[in-house]
């Protein structure tokens, strides 16, 4: 590697195609806004009309769920602890499975807005405001998904600063333009502006992705080179079969962990489930989640890659240990300049692919918020307004959510390692919540006195490990960080970088002072958080059900996963009930846009039934 002095800075061009992605995200949205006679009702705002189909929505769960975090810490991550990290894939799988088969086919039927309806529903209004309140502070666990508004403030500030400090790109320029057209698209074309830039963003990353993947292995006189280095330099370690829980990365742990860990946000997190309910049929719903799965597999070999040719090309200099860069998501970028300075926009497509991923991210999250607040916590208390107001409230709320996110991303360059540790803690969140749901989807006699105590108890306990995990990090055996080397590096650019990593600095307590805790509770996988907390939840749930009476109430099938649910998979043909959208009219798919009135009558239907539901409940 060259030292920093003859590394490429952004030219102009760069910055043309960064706008151009910013323009073209922007245009959507106004076309969103004024298409098929605009947003008539908070429904259309907020669900696109549950007219969508499978194709866009599933592109864009893919591309909600890449951050910039996936475009740049994902590649770090492989060159720095190698491959395993590929298990993800089968991860992934088991992921769409749950959330296609078991949490879909409720929501679906029930034709919510926000998720936090059901537990009314199936629990009481406490437990419905319980979840609201923890989906809005908390962050979907872990940082590479994305959620409410503490986080969305990273998802902004992190990836401008990597770049920033590597090839010089504005930093408050690109947080502050990122934040605006974001929240412009969002407040103006709703759901299906998000959905349908996330589309476009989507094939940006990829876009930019391959550029660095093509031109590394032209770099490297071929892919063969790059597998070679990587077996060599022990990154290609997949198989680690040690059921240790304590270690951060074997293949039980992400199998077991990361379904847990991730079903939590694909399963019930707003901003996802929200999506995949505006599909226009439940075929189409399922569908989406189905394709979505390829696209999750297609971005984690992209990564997979470019991670690999990382290592690849830097084996013998590592640009962090020699100081080039300060932090390891910067790696990513520092490469880039390296190999692709010669082709005017290159660079540029890259940093787009980045804040593609950004944008995406934040626009999921502000629709999402929006959503949650009008039906939490607006129309259940105003009941007098009419769609077309409260359709405008959503909008409110989309420009309000969009700027509290540029605070955020304010606050997240002051406290940046507050924020980071806060994070981690809120992440522990969708554990319990996933408990709470499935208690409610699975269990025909778990009552809302064992929901909230479960959730109560898992929320604790996840706190408890996740606080302690923060105040003593685990030891670097459990870790396991690979090898890297400087040998080859001619260092006459007198270490030019010496700013420490500021997020790792804030709580490191010495050594000597660890209590007996901290090694093995502790210590614990950050992918079992979540798996710790719904198990626990369930469990208490379960118990404190059966104790306080759950035998003796009756449940509104409806609320639940019934055998049918799995079985109408396979039965397209029979004109099934009245709840299924699935008849003979799903090969006429309507055209983009138009109502569908099979969605009608189920509403009606529902809202006549919701004084007798919670009658029982309560």
């Amino acid at each position: 590697a060259s030292p920093s002095s003859t590394m490429g800075r952004f030219t102009v061009w760069d910055y043309v195609v960064f706008a151009a992605m910013l323009v073209i995200s922007a245009v959507i949205g106004i076309y969103y806004a004024f298409a098929g006679g605009g947003q008539k009702t908070s429904k259309d705002f907020l669900m696109g009309g549950r007219s969508m189909s499978a194709l866009p929505v599933a592109l864009s769960l893919t591309a909600s769920f890449m951050s910039a975090v996936t475009v740049l810490g994902t590649p770090a991550e492989i060159y720095r602890y190698g491959a395993i990290f590929c298990i993800f894939a089968i991860t992934y799988g088991l992921v769409v499975l749950c959330s296609a088969e078991i949490f879909l086919p409720v929501f679906y039927k029930l034709g919510i807005t926000s998720t936090y309806e059901y537990l009314e529903l199936r629990f009481n209004k406490y437990l419905r405001l319980c979840g609201t309140v923890l989906f809005i502070i908390q962050t979907a666990s872990k940082p590479q998904s994305h959620s409410a508004t503490l986080y969305t403030g990273i998802v902004i500030y992190a990836p401008a600063l990597a770049l920033n400090q590597v090839t010089g790109f504005d930093l408050w320029g690109a947080v502050v333009a990122t934040g605006v057209v974001c929240t412009f698209y969002c407040t103006l074309g709703g759901l299906k502006a998000v959905v349908w830039t996330d589309v476009f963003q989507v094939g940006i990353m990829i876009a930019g992705f391959s550029s660095v993947i093509i031109r590394a292995v032209v770099v490297q006189e071929g892919i063969g080179r790059i597998v070679n280095d990587s077996y060599y330099g022990g990154r290609l370690n997949f198989w680690d079969f040690d059921p240790n829980p304590l270690q951060r990365h074997t293949f039980w742990t992400i199998v077991i962990g990361g379904t847990f860990t991730w079903t939590s946000i694909y399963g019930i997190n707003q901003s996802q489930v929200q999506r995949y309910i505006a599909c226009k049929s439940r075929f189409h719903a399922k569908m989406s989640l189905y394709i979505n799965l390829l696209g999750l597999w297609a971005i984690l070999a992209c990564a997979a890659l470019c991670g690999l040719a990382l290592y690849s090309i830097y084996k013998d200099c590592d640009p962090w240990m020699a100081k080039q860069v300060s932090a390891l998501d910067q790696l990513m970028p520092y490469l880039v300049l390296d190999i692709l300075h010669d082709f005017p926009g290159m660079p540029g497509l890259f940093v787009a692919s980045a804040y593609s991923g950004t944008l995406s991210t934040v626009s999921s999250s502000i629709n999402a918020l929006a959503a949650v607040t009008v039906e939490d916590l607006i129309r259940p208390y105003f009941r007098s307004l009419s769609e077309k107001k409260l359709s405008w409230i959503s909008m409110g709320m989309s420009l309000f959510y969009g700027g509290v996110c540029i605070g955020m991303a304010a606050l997240a360059s002051l406290l940046g390692a507050l924020l980071q540790a806060a994070l981690s803690i809120f992440g522990m969140v969708g554990g319990p919540l996933l408990g709470l749901f499935a208690l409610g989807i699975l269990c025909s006699f778990a009552n809302g006195i064992g929901a909230f105590v479960g959730l109560v108890t898992g929320f604790v306990i996840s706190l408890w490990v996740g606080i302690g995990s923060q105040i003593y990090p685990p030891l670097p055996e459990r870790t396991k960080p690979l090898p890297l080397s400087t040998a080859g590096c001619n260092i006459s650019s007198e270490n030019l970088m010496t700013t420490e990593n500021p997020l790792t600095t804030v709580f490191n307590t010495p050594t000597a002072e660890r209590p007996a805790l901290a090694d093995n509770w502790y210590s614990l996988s950050y992918l079992y958080f979540s798996t710790l907390g719904t198990l626990i939840t369930v469990v208490v749930g379960i118990i404190i059900s059966l104790l306080t009476g759950g035998l003796k109430q009756n449940t509104d099938r409806k609320f639940l996963l019934t055998k049918e649910d799995f079985l109408s998979n396979f039965s397209r043909s029979k004109s099934e009930t009245k709840v299924e959208v699935l008849d003979s009219k799903r090969f006429t798919v309507a055209a983009e846009g138009t109502d569908n009135p099979a969605f009608s009558h189920i509403e009606m239907d529902v809202a006549s039934d919701k004084n007798k539901v919670n009658g029982l409940h309560i």
